[in-house]
């Protein structure tokens, strides 16, 4: 059997990547309500449960092909840069769901799409289009309007909302440069295994001591994680990162819905004229590289 690097990438194809953005968002957005739910779990035992599962999961999966996932390959250092990536990503969006509404934390960990714009320059060297440069100052004054800056301790969760995001975007930038070159599983589980060993020292020394229904929601965490996790992957994977980023604005949805539903939250108007005004600039984004596309 050949070598994975050595396969031909299968070709980009916009409908799955969409329905898998689909499973992602609504799947994100429950692991969310997770995540504040088990209120008497600290975030390093949250991140932990939140990976565990998928850890169990990718394992399975490839003992059920017959593949390792730790076998020898030239590509180990940017498996565990997305992995380090994605795991900074998800510490910091579970300290902003610790403190911010739902759909607050979920708004500004949305702004990956932004980043994922300027890294694709940087790292994928995709053609940066100069219009891009208002559409980016959009995003983030929608991101300034939710964060709403105070200049004290107040607005640390919001950046780390807004840490999230960037970091979030730089693990996608590299799902698609490992396109051909790992498949999704193998991205999976690095990301879990790297994940699951830098938390547990944190869980072994302060074990946790909750009822049924607090680990209910750590283990409901690690299971939305894991269908989040298996659909961002797959999108990603499926389509260039430029043409499918927009479609994480679904999570948001589900997330404003869920908020509402579980917890009464009710954005404020600063924070839904930020959510509408990064919403915009998703949508000129879109647009622009339609445009670019088609010349």
């Amino acid at each position: 059997m050949p070598h994975l690097a050595d396969r031909a990438p299968r070709p980009d194809s916009l409908g799955r990547a969409v329905a898998w953005m689909i499973l992602s968002g609504a799947s994100f957005a429950l692991m969310g309500a997770m995540v504040k739910l088990a209120t008497e779990a600290s975030v390093p035992a949250k991140v932990f449960f939140r990976n565990l599962v998928t850890l169990v999961i990718t394992t399975a999966v490839a003992w059920r092909s017959g593949h390792n996932p730790l076998a020898r390959t030239p590509h180990r250092g940017l498996l565990l840069l997305r992995a380090f990536c994605g795991l900074a990503g998800v510490f910091l969006y579970f300290v902003a769901l610790s403190r911010l509404t739902l759909a607050d934390a979920s708004l500004l960990n949305k702004t990956s799409p932004f980043f994922v714009v300027a890294f694709a320059v940087l790292i994928l060297h995709e053609p940066w289009h100069r219009t891009m440069a208002p559409i980016l100052l959009l995003a983030f004054g929608g991101a300034l309007l939710i964060i709403k800056p105070g200049f004290n301790y107040q607005m640390l969760p919001a950046l780390a909302g807004l840490g999230s995001g960037a970091f979030a975007g730089l693990a996608y930038t590299l799902v698609r440069k490992l396109k051909g070159r790992a498949d999704p599983n193998q991205i999976i589980f690095h990301f879990s295994l790297v994940s699951t060993l830098v938390t547990l020292p944190f869980v072994l020394w302060h074990p946790l001591h909750v009822d049924a229904g607090q680990w209910l929601a750590l283990i409901g965490t690690g299971v939305f994680a894991a269908g989040g996790q298996y659909g961002l992957t797959f999108a990603y994977h499926h389509a260039p990162a430029s043409r499918i980023s927009i479609y994480t604005y679904l999570h948001v949805l589900f997330a404003v819905a869920g908020g509402f539903a579980l917890f009464g939250e009710r954005p404020d108007l600063a924070s839904i004229f930020g959510g509408l005004l990064i919403i915009a600039a998703a949508v000129g984004s879109q647009r622009i590289n339609r445009e670019r596309r088609q010349t």
